[in-house]
């Protein structure tokens, strides 16, 4: 008889392993099978410190999205960094298929001479309702005028924008709500030519305080297609390494301010003071810190009505730094709960992107590792045997030693957040096929098929780029709204968008390029869950104008225009 209880007890547990089925996943690489897998390749420098800055140089593959024709389907841009490497605008054919339009636009050169893509931005700089493209460089960065019929023009020159230096970043908002974007650029080096440097002394002075670094240079929007520095005017003035920058407004007093990302030395928070100029209040904001700052992404994570942020910087063995989840206070400070939403270790980490992507009504997160995946020796140990000398100058790059094919936290996964209702997140990526080993750079979300699942594609550094579309089996509602502003900028860029409904409301804003190489689709995207109907949207324009508009439909992309709805206090 026990022998029999055993055989059933054996049969019963075989049958519950046979039930069980595994995760689905709910995104498909179609990356070949839409016509978008051209490599990025990382530029090679000839000059006598070529070894040394392999890996220092190993960026510019970025992503950066945008109906670039107007036709209700986003476009991508892509880009290079090798020596006449060419970009890529990815015209949308409407059936999750691209094609390459870049040549015919005239946006596809950028890399010649002492020039080597970083990234790339849309922004409508002139409210003509066609979003125009700058690409940002180590050298000449560009700004293409979209003049419609697929045609863009290089106005770089008249625009007052063709200074050389080493651009690595680029947001546009406008921060002092005339109307008009303005742009902010982030520069990594100093302003010398890299390519043929006069002086070996161009590296980071210290890996904890360097202040040798690019800075950042505002320029004001003066209209008809000019623009203005103002650094100094908005009390910008730094020198720190910069590798991205994040805009939004902090605090709801109408105005944005910025958070700048910094290698080698503190992160910088500005205030925007609402009178044309900040005021730097990083110790009070997010203290006083020694990471080494990639990514800024601003979100509401937690649904609490505040703007959140997520900054990538370095966990590894022998650096474990980790990122920051500055939880919004709402009295112009945040708290670092990294660990506690264990978001915390991620890796060497690049772009991060706050998203919906199960349409749950919470924002998830991901994030994009790896710096430089080559042969199987470590170039770690070289690093150490330099810090360690007694009175190194770290700003010569002849003190570094050469990193060949050598690997640096190479072969990283990338992670997939999921926000369990905002206490902590898990990780998720490999049961969704997102958590391949590329040196991940930027990512863009977008839905790029409208049919309400936000998708993925993202950007690596010596590799194709990954387009994940989103094949969530459908039930979970949704909203999306497309701003177009008439006082405020066209493109709406800094409005709040609030989403309510019974006693709940969500929180979600337009950006203007947030997140280190990658730019996300301009629509604002609501997952709602169970929830059938909204009660109203409030937007706040970027002017300050709050209306409330009660006709909108889920399930669906709605046009939002300024000044057609009730206007509110």
């Amino acid at each position: 008889m026990k022998r029999l209880a055993l055989a059933v007890i054996s049969f019963a547990g075989l049958g519950l392993v046979a039930q069980t089925k595994p995760a689905e996943r709910w995104f498909e690489d179609i990356t070949k099978k839409a016509g978008v897998d051209k490599k990025h390749t990382n530029r090679v420098f000839e000059n006598p410190y070529a070894t040394i800055m392999a890996g220092y140089t190993a960026l510019g593959a970025s992503v950066a999205v945008a109906d670039y024709d107007g036709d209700g389907f986003d476009d991508v841009y892509t880009t290079d960094s090798k020596a006449g490497g060419k970009n890529h605008l990815w015209r949308n054919n409407h059936d999750l298929t691209f094609t390459d339009r870049a040549e015919a636009a005239g946006v596809a050169n950028a890399n010649e001479g002492d020039n080597a893509v970083a990234d790339s931005m849309w922004f409508d700089f002139n409210n003509d309702g066609r979003p125009d493209l700058f690409v940002v460089k180590f050298g000449h960065s560009q700004l293409f005028e979209n003049l419609g019929g697929g045609k863009f023009k290089d106005i770089t020159k008249a625009a007052g924008l063709d200074r050389y230096s080493n651009a690595i970043t680029a947001i546009a908002f406008d921060y002092d709500r005339d109307g008009k974007l303005d742009l902010f650029v982030g520069s990594y080096f100093q302003p010398i030519n890299i390519f043929q440097p006069d002086s070996p002394r161009f590296f980071p002075e210290s890996f904890e305080t360097a202040n040798n670094g690019g800075g950042l240079t505002a320029y004001h929007n003066l209209g008809g297609g000019k623009f203005a520095d103002v650094t100094e005017k908005l009390g910008m003035k730094l020198s720190g390494w910069t590798l991205d920058l994040g805009h939004a407004d902090a605090d709801n007093d109408g105005f944005d301010d910025l958070y700048v990302a910094c290698d080698f030395g503190t992160d910088r928070f500005f205030h925007n003071n609402g009178n044309g100029t900040f005021t730097d209040i990083s110790e009070k904001a997010i203290g006083v810190d020694s990471k080494k700052g990639m990514n800024v992404d601003w979100g509401d994570y937690d649904n609490d009505g505040l703007l959140d942020i997520y900054v990538t910087n370095i966990t590894d063995d022998y650096m474990r730094e980790g990122n920051f989840l500055w939880h919004n206070n709402g009295n112009l400070t945040f708290s670092d709960v990294s660990r506690e939403t264990a978001t915390f270790e991620t890796g060497w980490g690049w772009g991060s992107k706050f998203f919906d992507y199960d349409n749950d009504g919470w924002l998830d997160l991901y994030v994009m590792n790896g710096w430089v995946s080559a042969g199987k020796d470590s170039y770690v140990p070289d690093i150490f045997n330099m810090v360690t000398k007694p009175g190194i100058d770290f700003a010569d790059a002849r003190n570094w030693p050469p990193m060949g094919d050598k690997s640096l936290s190479g072969y990283e996964k990338k992670r997939l957040f999921h926000n369990d209702k905002g206490q902590i997140f898990k990780d998720e990526a490999a049961r969704h096929g997102l958590d391949n080993k590329k040196d991940g750079r930027g990512i863009a979300i977008a839905d790029f098929n409208n049919d309400g699942k936000l998708d993925i594609m993202s950007a690596n550094a010596s590799s194709e780029p990954n387009l994940f579309v989103n094949t969530m089996p459908s039930g979970r509602h949704w909203i999306q709204f497309l701003l177009e502003g008439k006082q405020s900028n066209r493109s709406a860029v800094g409005a709040q968008v609030r989403l309510k409904f019974g006693e709940t409301t969500r929180l979600q804003y337009v950006s203007g390029g947030n997140s280190f190489a990658g730019q996300s689709t301009a629509r604002v995207h609501f997952g709602l869950a169970d929830t059938a109907k909204v009660d109203q949207i409030e937007v706040r324009w970027p002017t300050g104008q709050k209306e409330v508009f009660a006709s909108v439909t889920v399930d669906k992309l709605n046009k939002i225009v300024e000044g057609t709805g009730k206007k509110v206090k």
